[in-house]
């Protein structure tokens, strides 16, 4: 048993016995981390509300033998902007959600941390809108191996006619490869799908309001057939 020290952005927190809260993070040294929050539940906890979902954390851990205890903790970005802004809070939510259900406990998860921060850095930085959960979707995926193919055919490798998508096949399919259950694109979405792909959150590229919802519904119905989760927080905003 030993102190550490160790950081990351907090997903979520539950109830843990009468006063206490695990409270799970994202660290990029140790990728999906629980923890145990003692007291926090009280009103007149040390820790006050620094370990609120999307909370940017410096810790003290106590490691003990199956969750570590939080002893100290200090924000390093509490994002208090995206805070006031309901659909802000409902982005962030997607974005933690997501990266929870991808993040495996024991392993460093450096460019999803990255990835997180980032996300809701831009969200304090007043970025907004459907693309930006696209875009963060999309390299989410990318940064566990499993970005769908858009310049390309996912079956035959040819970049030309990629007019369907296919969520078994892993992406854009031509014609010629198309089966039952690919979808058919409406025209320019699949450019329109890499570009967001690539393009840095502070630097999207101009919203197409023609494309952008379906962008965002392809990409919802591919991360979650990858994953074999539901995002919940993507339906609520969806709806």
């Amino acid at each position: 048993m030993a102190l550490r020290n160790d950081q990351g952005i907090v997903l979520r927190g539950y109830p843990f016995g009468e006063a206490d809260r695990v409270v799970v993070l994202l660290s990029p040294n140790r990728g999906k981390l629980r923890t145990v929050a003692k007291g926090v539940r009280k009103t007149k906890s040390r820790f006050g509300g620094r370990l609120e979902p999307f909370t940017h954390v410096d810790l003290v851990l106590y490691e003990g033998r199956n969750l570590d205890t939080i002893t100290q903790a200090s924000v390093l970005a509490g994002y208090p902007r995206l805070r006031g802004d309901l659909d802000a809070v409902l982005v962030a939510s997607t974005m933690v959600e997501a990266a929870d259900a991808v993040a495996q406990e024991d392993e460093p998860a450096h460019r999803l941390f990255l990835l997180l921060q980032r996300g809701l850095r831009s969200l304090e930085a007043g970025i907004r809108g459907p693309d930006l959960v696209t875009a963060y979707l999309l390299k989410l995926v990318a940064a566990i191996g499993l970005a769908p193919a858009l310049d390309h055919c996912a079956s035959c490798g040819r970049a030309r006619d990629l007019i369907r998508f296919s969520l078994a096949a892993g992406g854009a399919v031509c014609d010629e490869c198309r089966s039952d259950g690919a979808a058919k694109l409406r025209d320019g979405l699949t450019p329109y799908l890499a570009r967001l792909a690539l393009a840095d959150f502070d630097d999207l590229p101009a919203t197409d309001d023609a494309l952008s919802g379906e962008a965002m519904g392809v990409t919802r119905r591919f991360v979650e057939y990858h994953i074999d989760r539901q995002l919940f927080s993507l339906a609520v905003l969806n709806g």
